[in-house]
């Protein structure tokens, strides 16, 4: 049962789905992907090797702050949904997997409609209706 769907505060239906699958897309992208482990990274010290980056003048890369953990468990919860639609319909859970997939930075999917189509051989209209019957999918394994 998705968090909050239990005490009615929200509805199951493919709207609440697409966003809890999007937040989680989110939240993927926003982890650190390489590297020694966050805590490390947080702890290391910076080592000034010229005069100029003691005062802030060079560019430094913005990095996302860590999410805390009950996005992570909210996006665990959110990915495990993907394996109510079944296993021979998998080309609709690389659909919805990849629609997921938003970047944190831009608030852009990395998968447009027309992208998907062209990867898949399809036309972008038959991917958005995919993408819906697998939310259905979803949905009707829910209990929604």
């Amino acid at each position: 049962m998705p968090h909050g769907a239990e005490n009615g505060a929200d509805a199951i239906d493919p709207a609440f789905i697409v966003a809890r699958l999007e937040e989680a897309g989110r939240t993927l992208l926003a982890l650190p992907q390489r590297g020694y482990s966050p805590g490390l990274r947080m702890n290391r010290l910076d080592i000034v090797q010229e005069a100029v980056e003691a005062y802030g003048w060079s560019e430094g890369r913005i990095r996302l702050p860590v999410p805390p953990a009950q996005r992570i468990t909210r996006m665990d919860e959110s990915f495990a949904w993907l394996r109510l639609i079944p296993e021979d319909r998998y080309v609709l859970r690389r659909i919805v997997g990849a629609r997921a997939l938003v970047s944190p930075y831009t608030d852009r999917h990395l998968y447009p409609w027309r992208r998907l189509g062209a990867l898949l051989g399809a036309d972008h209209k038959a991917v958005l209706r995919w993408h819906g019957e697998g939310v259905g999918l979803i949905v009707r394994g829910l209990g929604g």
